[in-house]
């Protein structure tokens, strides 16, 4: 017997994604439904070979279903969540909504697969932000292995990370920069996206950092160890999909650069590709379409005592959202709600 899931934000970039990730990874379905705001009430969407129509999730009744895959934003999750899980489908939440909530379980399985039990207490597991997922796949073996005193992370993140409207103001922009009178104004981003890199990724804070900087520090935090001492530079890049991280580690123990890379070796999700040559690392083009998280460039950090530097590429879209929302649904199953 398999499940009844419901995708909610089904015509969206990571909506698509998480259909096209159910059905490459043969999740145990026996009914699926696509839904949309009512403006795309009809839209077709692509479930392996099937076509299926959206409906309206302002009329959808939850009722009877397993497993909710949220990908909608957090207004309507605000709205909606809480029918689905009072109606007693487990919502599996891709926004930020839920992320902070002590009773909501934030969970990457590859890092933390025991906390999708504490899904009782709202019915509700929420999936963490795309550059924190990749980043703690990495973290998770080598601080298994050391235990990890502080972090300094600085991303290159992809503007699908920005939706939608994202890519098309990079695209737009590029053609136009090439053709004179077709010059497009940034209205996504602060600041011309194409040919140049953005150091801001969502609001200022009082502090000076952004909230997409300090929701890598809370998310850390709650999913691998509270004492765990992260501080983050966000910036958003001219990349279509892919979020890569430069990532420098600080350890309580000694831990030697061939030993962290046999330990990624044989970490679940992590696939290293670690040449010291020219092309002997990963970069975003080549990640995209993959379910790994990609480790490069690892080497000592010889400036401090206990110090690794590594290189992390991930496809957003997939490890940072859809692929992650899949699996803790995978998880949720295996630990939560077998069936037959």
């Amino acid at each position: 017997m398999g499940y009844k899931v419901v995708v909610a934000g089904a015509t969206g970039n990571v909506g698509r994604e998480m259909l096209n990730i159910l059905a490459e990874r043969e999740f145990p379905v026996d009914e699926i439904v696509a839904l949309a705001s009512r403006r795309s009430l009809g839209t077709e969407v692509s479930f392996g070979d099937k076509t299926l129509k959206c409906q309206d999730i302002e009329r959808f009744e939850f009722t009877g279903w397993d497993i909710a895959l949220f990908a909608i934003g957090s207004e309507p999750t605000k709205k909606y969540a809480p029918i689905a899980a009072a109606a007693g489908c487990v919502v599996i939440d891709n926004s930020s909504l839920y992320r902070y909530d002590p009773d909501i379980p934030l969970v990457v399985p590859e890092v933390n697969p025991e906390a999708v039990e504490q899904y009782k207490k709202r019915n509700i597991i929420a999936n963490p932000n795309c550059s924190t997922a990749q980043m703690v796949v990495a973290l998770k073996p080598l601080h298994d292995r050391a235990r990890i005193k502080r972090v300094v992370v600085s991303t290159y993140q992809s503007v699908s990370g920005a939706g939608k409207e994202g890519m098309d103001e990079l695209w737009n922009q590029t053609k136009g920069i090439y053709v004179p009178g077709q010059e497009v104004a940034p209205k996504k981003f602060p600041k011309q996206i194409a040919f140049n890199v953005i150091p801001h990724i969502d609001v200022f804070l009082d502090d000076g950092s952004t909230k997409e900087e300090w929701k890598m520090v809370a998310e850390t935090k709650k999913i691998l160890d509270k004492a765990i001492k992260v501080t983050a530079t966000c910036v958003r890049v001219p990349v279509f999909v892919g979020h890569s991280e430069s990532i420098n580690i600080e350890f309580e123990d000694f831990l030697d650069e061939h030993e962290a890379r046999d330990i990624l070796r044989e970490a679940p999700g992590v696939m290293v590709i670690d040449k010291r040559e020219a092309g002997g690392y990963i970069t975003p083009v080549e990640c995209v379409g993959d379910y790994a998280t990609y480790i490069s460039r690892i080497r000592q950090d010889s400036t401090i005592d206990n110090g690794i530097n590594l290189w992390c590429v991930s496809d957003n879209l997939r490890k940072g959202a859809a692929l992650n929302a899949v699996q803790i649904a995978e998880t949720l199953g295996n630990r939560c709600l077998k069936k037959g």
